[in-house]
């Protein structure tokens, strides 16, 4: 099948671009040969679900949230939850229904059409790609807190290369390390919360309690507005919870580790973040919450555990890592399932004799290496630029798969409700509300000026990206001419 067969619609309206429901449930023989091995176990898939959604942005991002919005960011966290948990629930829903290799990009194609797939497959993997690129840096960072002297640049090759060797020796492999490093990040976590709550309830050792911090100075004491705000600010923390439906398709039984991650989902939200958040708001008044360095380290200070600083650094940097592993996964794997609809280049679809797409995995790292050049060579331009103008991209990859989840819940229900297996609650009017917000927190970032450059460097990315899909399918007519 070339190009332009991919690219052409099915029909003349838009439900006849989607394909049976049966004929999409199934990958061809072809595929199936083509596609990676299902070698990740179910502890490997709960633990990527678990302790995916937790990475640095929590450990130290939160420290900037806290201080922008005051104790009100505690609902910045639980609103901006709440849509993550909506847009999970479609996924979930659509996952179940049609497990498959490529996950939201074969959803959107099937559903909304060529464009739809192909714009949100290259947009999530410039995203990973970007966001590789940033935690090798980030990465580093850390590492010089302890050996200083040495270039920066080195501690990234270092990082990208140990990551990538990972990833290349199987898919188990990555699996396993990612495992042991969200083990580290969902224990802490824990770890935190227990001791947390003690404290702020005055149970610790030469303590009181601080539970009325939460109200020290009123709790939306930076206005209503600023919790709109906080609500940009940390949506992006939760960009990369849909990960699990990807790494599902490699699991030895799909449809009950997405039904299992998917319900999980709410309770994670609540405890991980809206929690450990509420606790953080409790233990240090808002306004001496640091900004630079991590909350939970002064945390930990406060109640007087030893090493709090270099024990959250030793923390973070495990997020950072186990962040770059499941980037360098999630973009090979988009790039592997963009070849599929012929939508890469041939070659990326080339596996080892575990299964593993190396190439699709060494073109992945191969642009990490080259934005972490650019962090050296022009850090504030091209770096910059890389950075920021994925910013907005888990955005746009929500409302595509909200508009995906309306169209393929109705092709559902009329062919075959037997696969609906999960369900997104309220539906229509739930999705539609979700859309709605999503397209409501976009439309935010115009107020915030940071966020501004980023939405506008945003859309640049996906007018891109719209015409390059143009240009192949302009290509793919000109052939058939």
């Amino acid at each position: 099948m070339n190009a332009a067969s991919q690219l052409r619609p099915r029909g003349n309206d838009a439900a006849g671009r989607l394909r049976t429901v049966q004929e999409a449930h199934e990958l061809t023989p072809e595929q199936h040969a083509d596609a990676p091995r299902t070698t990740l176990r179910q502890r490997h898939v709960r633990m990527i679900a678990l302790g995916g959604i937790v990475g640095a942005s929590l450990f130290v991002g939160s420290g900037a949230v806290i201080h922008t919005v005051g104790p009100a960011a505690i609902l910045s966290y639980a609103i901006g939850g709440l849509l993550v948990i909506l847009v999970m629930r479609m996924l979930g829903e659509m996952a179940t229904a049609q497990p498959t290799l490529g996950s939201f990009m074969e959803y959107a194609r099937t559903a909304l059409g060529g464009w739809a797939g192909y714009t949100i497959g290259w947009l999530y993997w410039y995203f990973w790609v970007g966001v590789v690129a940033f935690e090798g840096v980030a990465g580093a960072k850390l590492l010089l807190l302890w050996i200083p002297g040495v270039p920066q640049w080195v501690f990234s090759l270092v990082l990208l290369m140990l990551l990538t060797a990972t990833n290349l020796v199987s898919t188990r492999s990555f699996g396993e390390t990612e495992f042991w490093l969200a083990s580290v990040k969902v224990a802490t976590i824990v770890v935190f919360l227990l001791t947390g709550t003690l404290f702020a309830l005055g149970l610790w050792p030469d303590g009181e309690m601080t539970v009325g911090n939460v109200a020290r100075d009123g709790f939306a004491s930076q206005g209503v507005a600023a919790i709109l705000h906080g609500v940009v600010l940390v949506i992006f923390a939760y960009v990369g919870t849909e990960i699990v439906t990807i790494a599902a398709a490699e699991s030895d039984d799909p449809v009950r580790s997405v039904t299992k991650a998917t319900a999980s989902t709410v309770w994670r939200v609540i405890i991980f973040y809206v929690g450990s958040v509420t606790l953080l708001v409790m233990i240090t008044p808002w306004d001496q919450v640091p900004t630079q360095t991590s909350p939970y380290a002064a945390a930990f200070g406060k109640m007087g555990i030893p090493a709090a600083t270099t024990v959250i650094n030793v923390v973070v940097l495990t997020a950072v890592l186990s962040v770059l592993n499941s980037g360098l996964y999630t973009a090979s794997r988009m790039l592997f399932a963009l070849q599929r609809n012929n939508w890469a280049p041939r070659w990326v679809a080339d596996r080892s004799r575990k299964g593993v797409p190396w190439k699709a995995i060494l073109a992945c790292t191969s642009v990490g290496y080259v934005a972490v050049a650019m962090s050296y060579v022009a850090p504030d331009t091209i770096f910059d630029f890389i950075i920021n103008s994925a910013g907005a991209v888990g955005l746009f990859v929500y409302a595509i798969i909200a508009g995906s989840q309306l169209r393929m819940r109705s092709r559902l229900e009329r062919e075959s409700p037997e696969l609906l297996r999960l369900r997104m609650w309220g539906y229509p009017y739930l999705s539609w509300i979700t859309l709605a917000a999503i397209l409501v927190v976009v439309s935010s970032m115009l107020l915030v000026p940071d966020a501004r450059s980023q939405l506008y460097l945003s859309v640049v990315s996906l007018a891109a990206i719209l015409a390059t899909y143009l240009l192949v399918r302009r290509l793919g007519s000109g052939q058939r001419a």
